[in-house]
């Protein structure tokens, strides 16, 4: 159940687990980061909240590229640097309206501001924006490296060469049936 240069399935579920471990790794940090500073700001400031986690938000993107690049993702492609980093700044962008479109509608749309609720409401921003980010960073930002190529079988040895039949003879007659094999004359 294995395809060539793949793997079996289950190398390739357990790649996938501790990918996702690594993910979750520098991502916890990344929520430790954005909670801490939304309430600072919060707590610090006379910011309205959406604004509040906009910035809290980008701070957190700061930290989690720093873990993605050179933690979760440093066996990845290195190559574009420069591609790299704008693909992660557009899709961190991408999730970076997800998660405050979620605060911004429970704040202004449900007129649930308080500090829990704001916290709450962030907390599952990030949760759903953290589904859309591992996707996209995954298959897009930090792109694994080809596989290589797998080893070309050796050539067969002399005991695997096939051996040699003899010459079958020439038909004579109208006989349908198969030709009788030719015996060695037995040395007495």
């Amino acid at each position: 159940m294995s395809t060539p240069g793949n793997g079996s399935v289950l190398e390739r579920v357990r790649d996938l687990v501790r990918e996702v471990a690594k993910f979750g790794a520098v991502g916890g940090l990344g929520v430790l980061v954005n909670l801490g500073v939304f309430n600072l700001i919060r707590h610090t400031t006379d910011l309205q909240v959406v604004r509040a986690s906009v910035i809290a938000t980008v701070v957190a993107i700061a930290t989690n590229y720093l873990g993605f690049r050179y933690f979760a993702y440093r066996d990845r492609a290195q190559s574009g640097r420069t591609r790299e980093l704008t693909l992660f700044a557009a899709f961190s962008a991408i999730g970076l309206v997800i998660e405050n479109g979620v605060l911004y509608t429970a704040t202004y749309g449900f007129g649930w501001d308080g500090p829990v609720a704001s916290n709450v409401f962030k907390f599952v921003g990030i949760g759903t924006a953290t589904v859309f980010r591992f996707w996209s960073y995954r298959t897009w930002v930090f792109k694994a490296l080809p596989e290589a190529p797998a080893a070309p079988e050796p050539a067969p040895g002399p005991a695997a060469a096939p051996t040699a039949q003899p010459a079958a003879r020439p038909r004579t007659g109208t006989s349908p049936g198969p030709v009788p094999e030719q015996r060695a004359p037995a040395n007495s």
